[in-house]
């Protein structure tokens, strides 16, 4: 491990962006340009003293979940993560499907939806980058337990998965989730991750196992999802899933009508929900 370089690289990266470019807003002046540390550490899932400490070029070794939540935070392109990875003493990640490297593209639209929750999920279900909205509207997905941080296993094994929708809603969304799995499942043969998930899922959950056995098939492309939000209350969300080209990974945007109650509980969530990343 490379600690003098791997903190250059940091101090560069992040100093080349702005709150803007990661849909963070500007907040109070700034006397140096890019995002702060803690912005950093708070997009990449950590703590600022951790963060701090490797950019002093000081910190312990990072792990590789560390240095792919770095990579999304810093918008590191391909190149640019394998560099992180080389400098941290670990080889980088192969690009095969679901490698978690979110595309530059979807990051790129992430970034500019303000106004609205949006997260980028892969095909089996693993959440790679979310905007503030998101998680001001579902939690920090990066503040909980990596194997957490897949929504079809979080529904499936933690007793809070469901916690966040209507009850009725239940059945319906636990068969959209598995009727998915399937569908990535016989698309990708070779690839061992959607399979091993199948297999931990239907050994920990009798009703994933029992879903499971009904072989339903289904790829979700739009949708109406409720959610229940501790604060704001029940809301009636449009969900628009945007593929990307290998299809892989996905651009899940939540959108509420205009004029309707859900769109104003919306509104009230972007001001309560947010008001910690402004702060300064």
């Amino acid at each position: 491990m490379d600690r003098p370089e791997l903190a250059d690289f940091l101090r560069r990266c992040r100093t080349r962006l702005a709150p803007g470019d990661v849909g963070l807003s500007e907040g109070a002046r700034r006397r140096t340009p890019g995002l702060r540390r803690e912005e950093v550490a708070q997009l990449a899932g950590m703590s600022v003293d951790y963060y701090t400490r490797l950019e002093q070029a000081r910190g312990p070794h990072p792990s590789r979940q560390m240095l792919t939540s770095l990579g999304r935070a810093l918008r590191l392109t391909a190149d640019e993560r394998d560099h992180l990875f080389h400098l941290a003493g670990e080889e980088p990640p192969r690009e095969t499907g679901g490698s978690g490297h979110v595309r530059p593209g979807l990051l790129l639209i992430l970034d500019r939806l303000h106004d609205t929750p949006a997260q980028v999920i892969s095909d089996i279900g693993d959440v790679l980058a979310q905007n503030p909205m998101s998680a001001a509207l579902s939690g920090d997905v990066f503040a909980r337990p990596p194997h957490l941080r897949n929504i079809i296993r979080r529904m499936f094994t933690d007793p809070a998965g469901f916690a966040l929708f209507p009850e009725e809603d239940h059945e319906t969304l636990a068969r959209g989730h598995v009727a998915g799995l399937r569908a990535v499942l016989a698309a990708r043969p070779d690839d061992p991750r959607p399979a091993a998930l199948v297999a931990e899922l239907r050994a920990a959950s009798p009703r994933f196992a029992s879903l499971w056995a009904e072989h339903e098939v289904a790829v979700r492309r739009s949708d109406t999802k409720r959610f229940l939000h501790p604060v704001v209350g029940l809301l009636e969300l449009q969900c628009e899933v945007l593929l990307s080209a290998g299809h892989d990974q996905r651009l899940v945007v939540h959108t509420a009508r205009p004029g309707s109650e859900s769109y104003e509980r919306l509104q009230l969530l972007r001001v309560v929900g947010l008001q910690d990343l402004t702060v300064g």
